[in-house]
Order: structure tokens, then sequence, then C-alpha cells
């Protein structure tokens, strides 16, 4: 029997705030689309490689979810994602940030 939409949903999310590559390259598909608060796409497939350079760049990212919708396959989940960026692997209080996030399982 397969999971919910949303348990798989909370699945990604869990496993973003962990930093945990490879249960989130199980968890997306080849079609799977990342864009980011500048509105670039991105296509990670399945290969956890390139999250673990995300998660390099960003060694405290988080997503804090505060609503969750669900109806049927599809999940909307709003809140904030935050981080510090680490430039050179140095991260640096003027390097945090915060902002508004929305992520779709559909």
């Amino acid at each position: 029997m397969s999971e919910s939409a949303e348990a798989v949903a909370q699945a990604f999310v869990r496993a973003i705030n962990r930093q945990d590559a490879n249960a989130l390259a199980e968890l997306m598909t080849e079609e799977h689309q990342f864009v980011d608060s500048l509105g670039r796409l991105s296509r990670p497939g399945s290969d956890a490689s390139g999250l673990e350079e995300l998660f390099q760049h960003g060694p405290d990212y988080r997503i804090a979810v505060d609503e969750t919708y669900c109806d049927g396959p599809v999940v909307v989940m709003l809140g904030r994602a935050q981080g510090t960026y680490a430039a050179d692997g140095l991260a640096t209080a003027e390097n945090r940030w915060k902002t508004p996030v929305a992520l779709e399982r559909g």
C-alpha cells in the first residue's frame, strides 16, 4: 500500500531538515522540480550528489511548515525556509536569510 500524499510531503520536509540527501533522492521522481526564492527552476532528478552540495552551501537550512492543505494526491505546504549561506564553507551571521516558502506535491 502506498503512503498518503501528505505523509510523503511530510517525509520530504523531515529529510530536508535532517539534510538527508539520500532520503530526499528516494522521495523525488525524475520529474521533480525545485524553484528557489528567485524563481530559478532546477531538476535535481533522483541523484543525491546535487542535494549534498546544496546542504554544503546552507549547513543550517531548514523548512518550517505553518499550514498544510490536502486534496487527494495534491498537498500544499506553506511556511518559511531559512538558513545561512556558507561562502567557502564559512557560515557567518551576515549571510543569514529567511524567506516564505510553498511546497507542492501532486
